[in-house]
């Protein structure tokens, strides 16, 4: 079995996407095409442009560091703002994603032409918030598709006892197979704390007594942001002391970019640190985080991968691709070749763990 541990499906991003009105869903956007490594260029003439417009660059985790620079989603996988009588483009999704969502339909279509049996839908506000869009994705493809429930991060502290209620309906009644969390949310409005204090306990309390995996997304929240960084990986480990029997994955890798050394990943041993608790998997999804550092099949990552699979064990890796957004870069196939096809130090068993055998394992396939 082949099995994408991290696939997306968008709602229309000209719509309000599950808040409460299209302004709130632009903001998130905004913020978070602001802060993304993707070029900039001047529409008039492709020339270099950079973000300056869009956000207040010291202040960059919080929305209130957002510029009023008429910031929309465009067509084609673009958005586009307008600072001083100049429109300015960022292509975030590939130009094939035409109306800026993207179906179910869609993602099935790329896997069958790409042999993939099952994916698994993850989630970020800025792509759409609320359960029912996923859920209704994953019932009407039910053998090809499992998704993940989220909640919004910067309400668990206000409102523990909604936050709870809203991942066991998404559990009991949508159909949905674990909680996705992103820390990252939290400093957007202004909650810069660590995510496993005495505030988040009744909520983690909650979620624990599900008994489903949980997916966290660790990035650096503030400057430095290698100390950031860290100091997530750091709070990871003591939510995994406190909570030692969930099945944890760590969504999207090790921030690999802030360890690129020359041409090669050059990991501390702070970053695997947390790997020592063998309930804890990694997601491989360097074409998504690299693609636009080396070059396909990316030869720079190959010790990097056997060096995971020596300190973690391939039973507990899980590839992933981020489609559709990885297309920006690599075809669906190629995301497959790079392990099928250039990672001949894989055994035939490591390879199949890492293509699908722990990610279905972990989802009870």
């Amino acid at each position: 079995m082949i099995f994408d541990g991290h696939a997306y499906c968008v709602p229309s991003l000209l719509g309000p996407g599950g808040f409460s009105s299209s302004k709130t869903l632009e903001r998130h956007l905004q913020q978070a095409i602001a802060t993304h490594y993707q070029p900039v260029w001047r529409a008039r003439d492709r020339a270099p442009g950079d973000v300056r417009g869009l956000v207040k660059g010291h202040e960059w985790p919080d929305l209130d560091a957002l510029n009023d620079a008429g910031f929309r989603a465009a067509a084609h996988g673009r958005f586009e703002w307008t600072v001083d009588g100049e429109d300015y483009v960022k292509q975030y999704f590939p130009p094939s994603v035409t109306d800026m969502s993207y179906s179910p339909e869609s993602l099935v279509a790329e896997m069958d032409y790409a042999g993939v049996d099952m994916a698994l839908l993850h989630r970020t506000p800025y792509l759409g918030i609320g359960n029912d869009f996923i859920s209704d994705c994953v019932q009407r493809f039910p053998e090809r598709l499992l998704g993940l429930a989220h909640v919004e991060e910067w309400l668990v502290e206000s409102e523990p006892e909604q936050c709870i209620r809203k991942i066991e309906n998404a559990i009991s009644e949508q159909g949905l197979s674990g909680l996705q969390f992103l820390p990252p949310q939290l400093n957007l409005y202004g909650q810069s704390g660590p995510w496993d204090g005495p505030g988040f306990r009744p909520f983690w309390d909650g979620v624990v007594a599900l008994k489903v995996p949980v997916f966290f997304s660790l990035k650096d929240r503030r400057a430095p942001r290698l100390d950031s960084y860290l100091g997530e990986v750091a709070t990871l480990q003591r939510w995994m002391d406190r909570y030692p029997d969930v099945t944890v994955v760590m969504t999207h890798g090790i921030n690999w970019r802030l360890f690129i050394d020359g041409d090669r990943i050059a990991l501390p041993e702070a970053a695997w640190a947390p790997f020592k608790n063998p309930k804890l998997h990694l997601q491989l999804m360097f074409p998504i985080a690299l693609g636009d550092v080396w070059d396909y099949p990316m030869a720079e990552v190959r010790p990097t991968i056997q060096e995971c699979v020596q300190r973690i064990g391939a039973d507990r890796l899980m590839w992933g691709t981020d489609m559709p957004i990885v297309m920006r870069f690599w075809t669906y196939r190629q995301n497959i070749d790079f392990i099928r096809r250039y990672s001949s130090f894989l055994s035939t068993e490591e390879m199949d763990e890492i293509l699908g055998g722990t990610s279905a394992r972990l989802m009870g396939v």
